[in-house]
């Protein structure tokens, strides 16, 4: 149950993927790193769980209901209080994610609840397995059907996907030539689709870290300090969406619907330029709009600001200028 967490202080480099994690938690986004191997994107998606927010006890209480009903309940533990973190072969069969039997159990999406779960090697994951996760990212639930009836599973999970560019990892990097054909390289890449990477709000690349900074002593910011920020955004938006009467209530920017988006994600005239430009050159879908949109306000609660400002929506749209490659 519990992973092995790394610090976000001893990940040498990489700033700016730190940065986009650091949205990530603040306003419970899914991501996708795409580099080459041995670049760190493991590592960073092990850091983190040590940056989320502490569990409410209706969280707690819902992630042990779940792990109580898959018999996964660790012995002597009456209450999970910490952030799942699912890390699933590439392996597993379409029950193992989503959930299944003849009685049926929970999967990793549900086993994931509240929590993270993480794709490493994403292409390598079965088409269909990788396609089943399209309506619970949407939905927050997985209905598993059998001739007896159906069951609902929660499974409001935060994403983090790995991607290589390439079949042999370095295709575009520096350093180490790729041997990929090129038939074999977009052969590579369909095998995510084009539905299912778009709702990855987050799409940031991990370059390879150069000697100075593997080497150097200095240790960036903890992440203690990076967990406090994101409460705090957090914090805001838990007043933000407290006055919101609905079945089914919003605890973070990333679950709002489209009702909220336009209530709370008003941008002034220059960032409606910004984006509108942006619709045309990057063929943003209606869906990417709105993530966009997310992904600004929680850049925004993070300044401490009310307003979505100009500079928000551009760091917003620099996380969705690329698609895996």
């Amino acid at each position: 149950m519990a992973p092995l967490l790394t610090d976000f202080s001893e990940v040498k480099g990489q700033e700016h993927v730190k940065r986009a994690l650091e949205i990530a938690a603040a306003g419970g986004h899914d991501v996708l790193m795409v580099g080459s191997p041995g670049a760190g994107k493991t590592l960073l998606a092990r850091a983190l769980p040590g940056i989320l927010p502490e569990m409410t006890l209706d969280e707690a209480l819902d992630v042990t209901r779940i792990y109580s009903v898959a018999d996964q309940l660790p012995v002597g533990t009456p209450m999970i209080q910490s952030r799942p973190f699912r890390a699933p072969h590439h392996t597993i069969s379409h029950a193992g994610l989503v959930g299944g039997g003849n009685i049926p159990h929970p999967g990793e999406i549900s086993l994931a609840h509240r929590g993270v779960l993480f794709l490493d090697e994403l292409p390598e994951f079965g088409t269909r397995v990788l396609e089943v996760m399209r309506p619970p990212m949407e939905d927050k639930v997985v209905t598993i059907s059998r001739a007896q009836g159906s069951l609902t599973f929660p499974a409001n999970f935060q994403a983090v996907g790995a991607i290589n560019p390439c079949p042999c990892g370095y295709y575009d990097d520096p350093v180490k030539p790729c041997t990929c054909a090129y038939a074999a390289i977009t052969k590579y890449q369909k095998r995510v689709s084009g539905p299912l990477l778009d709702r990855f709000d987050i799409q940031i690349e991990v370059p390879r870290v150069d000697y100075d900074k593997l080497t150097s002593d200095r240790l960036g910011e903890t992440s203690e300090a990076i967990r406090l920020q994101v409460e705090a955004a957090r914090q805001i938006q838990r007043e933000r969406f407290r006055l919101q009467d609905k079945p089914n209530p919003i605890a973070c920017n990333a679950d709002m619907r489209v009702a909220e988006v336009r209530r709370f994600c008003k941008l002034d005239e220059t960032g409606e330029s910004l984006v509108r430009a942006a619709m045309s050159q990057m063929n943003l879908s209606a869906r990417g709009y709105h993530r966009v949109l997310k992904l600004a306000r929680t850049i925004a609660d993070l300044a401490g600001s009310e307003t979505i400002q100009t500079p928000h929506v551009a760091e917003a749209l620099q996380y969705r200028s690329r698609g895996t490659v």
